[in-house]
Parts: structure tokens; sequence; C-alpha cells
């Protein structure tokens, strides 16, 4: 049933099945249920992780299409061989007035087991009414808590992984600054819950309504004022201070994906890592060719970006590699502006020189690494509707297996048309004492 890729090490394991042909619970063949699916099943160790990237098949109305959805994403999830529970859920929207119906929709098929659920209005570029990122986990002894609708926790093997979601400002239409305050500082309350503090998040996702919306009588954009928000936030936190490893040098960020959306709110995600074994820590990436964001200029923005071009989480054995938001940047420079095929090359080139084995060893991790083969999901975000096709074509030449989500969804800058975030797991082969962290 698998044919995906598997590295040669047998605790991690990436595997795509094949679609499912067997009838589903509603008695239709899944292949009549689903636009392009692909999902990919990730075996480290005792924790088996599934992805699911997925649109509706039909283009009716938006609850038809959202039941056909949900009752196939579920069938994937039950048909797995190790038993999994729902853990994230990533729902995209073409309208935000459907966000209603789809929550209810969501409480049918998973009920009390319904995955923390963000919603934000970013069109799928088929033109579906919605699309999904779900993620499930499972394994003999993963231990699952719900705390709220907003924050999970699921520990196996010593590792506990804390899942934010669905976290709104709770002041719509408020200067961007106080809209981005106010949202991490809810996170921040949401994590406590599990008994973290903010020092533990190495990802995050931050859904900016209006981007690039010029709303400051200083002539900023949103976004370069949630940077502001952010810089402060962030000045007294100590990313990591426990789990980094010995090689990496000043101040840690999580990585990030900060994009547009349609939607009238701004909302956010996170991960979140708590463990105290010595044979798991973070690495903070960056590409050697291009200007880590938090040191851009302020042509760019006054309070540069806080973000890591990725964060690499080593966990025994293997590494996962969660890489932000990555567009066609080089040293602090947009690169082929105009040119959406060109731009997304460009940014498929800057993740694939990221994950690099030598980048790894560069930044004193030699053993580990991954190639673009190691990609287990993508998020594609296109700016211009009409290039969605293009850019299309450029990702599956370059990753055919990766399943991938296509969004519209407008980018931090004007010149920029692509955006590609990524998820990576590849083994980790230490030369000699395995390091450990600080």
């Amino acid at each position: 049933m698998r044919l995906f890729m598997e590295t040669s090490h047998p605790d991690c394991r990436l595997t795509l099945p094949k679609p499912c042909r067997l009838p589903a619970p509603c008695g239709l063949p899944c292949e009549l249920k689903l636009g392009p699916e692909r999902h990919a099943v990730l075996e480290l160790g005792s924790l088996a992780r599934l992805a699911i990237m997925a649109v509706p098949g039909s283009r009716g109305p938006f609850l038809q299409q959202a039941h056909e959805l949900f009752a196939q994403v579920r069938c994937i999830v039950e048909r797995q061989q190790v038993p999994l529970t729902p853990t994230t859920l990533m729902v995209f929207l073409r309208d935000g007035h459907d966000e209603e119906a789809c929550r209810r929709v969501i409480g049918e098929q998973f009920g009390e087991a319904a995955p923390v659920t963000t919603c934000v209005v970013q069109p799928p570029c088929c033109g579906a009414a919605l699309g999904i990122e779900l993620w499930a986990l499972g394994g003999p002894e993963v231990k699952v808590e719900r705390f709220s609708p907003e924050i999970l926790a699921v520990e196996s093997d010593g590792i506990r992984w804390i899942y934010g979601g669905g976290i709104r400002s709770a002041q719509p239409g408020a200067d961007p600054y106080r809209e981005s305050i106010a949202a991490f500082q809810l996170l921040e309350r949401q994590l406590a819950q599990a008994g973290v503090g903010f020092d533990r998040v190495v990802r995050t996702w931050i859904y900016v309504n209006g981007i690039t919306d010029h709303e400051n009588e200083n002539g900023l954009q949103r976004y370069q004022e949630l940077n502001r928000a952010r810089s402060d936030f962030y000045r007294n936190i100590a990313f990591g201070a426990d789990r980094k490893a010995p090689t990496a040098n000043g101040i840690i960020y999580p990585a990030s994906t900060g994009i547009g959306t349609r939607g009238r709110h701004m909302d956010l995600a996170c991960v979140a890592l708590d463990t105290q074994r010595p044979d798991v820590f973070i690495l903070p990436l960056e590409n050697p060719q291009q200007t880590p964001a938090y040191d851009y200029q302020a042509v760019y923005s006054p309070q540069s970006p806080k973000f890591s071009r990725a964060m690499a989480v080593v966990q025994g054995r293997f590494v996962a590699f969660l890489v932000s938001g990555t567009a066609s940047i080089v040293d602090s420079r947009t690169v082929h502006p105009g040119d959406p095929v060109r731009q997304t090359e460009q940014t498929i080139d800057n993740i694939e020189r990221l994950i690099a084995p030598d980048n790894l060893a560069r930044l004193g991790l030699p053993g580990a690494g991954a190639s673009l083969r190691d990609i287990a999901k993508l998020r594609v975000y296109v700016k211009n509707p009409g290039d969605y096709l293009a850019c299309r074509r450029v990702v599956e030449r370059r990753l055919p297996k990766a399943p991938a989500l296509y969004l519209c969804a407008d980018v931090c800058r004007p010149d920029l048309l692509v955006e590609i975030e990524a998820v990576a797991f590849a083994p980790y082969r230490p030369h000699g004492t395995p390091a450990t962290p600080q």
C-alpha cells in the first residue's frame, strides 16, 4: 500500500499511500469525492504521523464540498494500520462567511476528538470552496491531552509536543500593532494551560489580515507593524534556552510563516516542544545565501522580522525540519520580480540549500541534513491566481511526490509572488559522539 520514499534508516521512514479505492463509510468510492489529494505517512521510531493535504472533488454548494471532504479525511485516518488521533487541522476557506458552517461539519465528523482547528480565508487556487491540512499521530505509547479547543498536547517517548491553533485576536479592526500584541498574549495564555511558556515555541503561523495595507500615520504596512509588535513581545523571551544545540549561536527565534489572509482577523497557530531527553535539541537554520530575516535593514521593515529560516529539531536518530515561509530572496533583496516561474524555482532552491547536509555541517551539526525528497508536505502561497498553474508545474517537477496545497494569499512584499513552507524528516547520523544540548 506504500510507494513514496524510504530512507535507509529503519527508525525514519516516509511513505506515501496509494489512493484509497475501497468503499468509504458513506458508500462512495474515495476517488469520486476528493480533488487532487496527497497524504504522507511517517514512521518515526514508535510514533506514526499522517499528513493529509486535500481539497474536495466537487464544486457544488459549500456544505456539499465540506461534507465530502471531511468524510474522506476521516476515512483516510481510520484506515491507517496504527490507530491515529487527529491533532491539528488547518482549514483554508474561499469565503469567511462559511466558517461557522465548516466548524459544525468538523464537529459532526470528529465529535469530542476534534483536532485543534484554525480557519483562515485563503482560497484554494483550484477554485474549491475549502482546502485542508490535517495531521494525525499515533503509536503504542502516545498520550493525548486536550486543554481547550485551542490547545492540545501529545506525548511519546519522553517528548511532549504542544499544538496551538485558532488563536484569534480579540481586537479585530484595532491598529495592527495592538491587534498583534493581543494575539500573542492570548496565545501565551493558552500555552500556559498546558504548562509551558512561550519560550518553548519552535514554530508559528501568523495570518495577517490585509498584510500589505498601509494603516499607519507613518505609512507602515500592517506586516511591518506586526514585526514591531513581535519584536517587542519577543524581547525578553529566551527561546529554547535549555534545548538548543551547543553550536547554536546568539538569540534563537522560532521558525515562522507570516502570510496574508482575506479575513477580518489576525489568526495564530504554533507548535511548542517540551522534553528533558538529552538527545532532543533544536538548531535554528539560516541559508548562507540569504541575510537572516532578523538582520534585515530598516528599508524592509523598521523592526526586522524575528524568525529563523527553519528550525531543525533533533529527536534521537532523526531530525524534523520545520521550514519557514520562504520566498525568492537572495541576500535580503527580491530576485526575479514579475516572473512567478523563476521566483518559484528560486524559492525551492532556497529551501533545498537551507536543509542540505552541507548547511547543517556548516552550522555545526554534521550527520544531519535532508534533500527535497525528504519533504513530507508543502504549502504553496500564490499571490496572483493567474500564476497558479505555472507555479504548480515548477513545484511538481522539482518535488513530484510531495503532498502540496496551493492557496491564494498575499505575500509580505509587493514584489514577491510566491511563498512556500515545508516540513521534512531525515535520519540523524552524528559523527562520533552525538551532540547534547546545553
